[in-house]
């Protein structure tokens, strides 16, 4: 095992040799930002299969009141809203595509920079000595690590 004490974080999470505190708090709250982009992402991932599913009840309710004797109100509401862009030009699987291809990519990019210059690409370092100040040793369901 290379001399690393069973009892305490793996190397991939252990702060580098010469690397402050300070830097493992600037790039825990980096992670932090990280978390809630992924959040945000999710949500917008959401919103476009309700706005998905929205046009798909559209479609089924105007063939409902087209069944049901109004089918000149049901064209007139497919023809402007069944299928219509939620933004301009857009229909929500291009808002995706462009929120992913440009702010969440560059977010992530930085994100990863910043962990590879300051500390050779290791994540989650604050957790791991927030993990290690929390847990009780010698307990089971508090391991510092998988069981190999």
């Amino acid at each position: 095992m290379s001399g690393l004490p069973q009892d305490g974080p793996d190397e991939a999470h252990r702060v580098p040799d010469g690397v402050g505190q300070d830097t493992v708090e600037a790039l825990g709250k980096l992670s932090e930002a990280l978390e809630a982009l992924e959040v945000a992402r999710g949500h917008l991932y959401e919103f476009h299969r309700l706005s998905g599913r929205t046009d798909i009840q559209l479609g089924d309710a105007l063939d409902a009141l087209e069944e049901a004797g109004h089918g000149d109100l049901a064209a007139r509401v497919r023809e402007d809203m069944h299928g219509r862009n939620v933004l301009a030009g857009r229909w929500t699987f291009q808002v995706v595509e462009e929120y992913d291809d440009g702010y969440w990519s560059r977010f992530r990019h930085w994100e990863a920079t910043a962990r590879e210059e300051l500390v050779g690409g290791r994540r989650h370092l604050l957790e791991a000595q927030m993990k290690e100040a929390e847990r009780s040793r010698g307990r089971e369901g508090h391991e510092a690590r998988p069981n190999p």
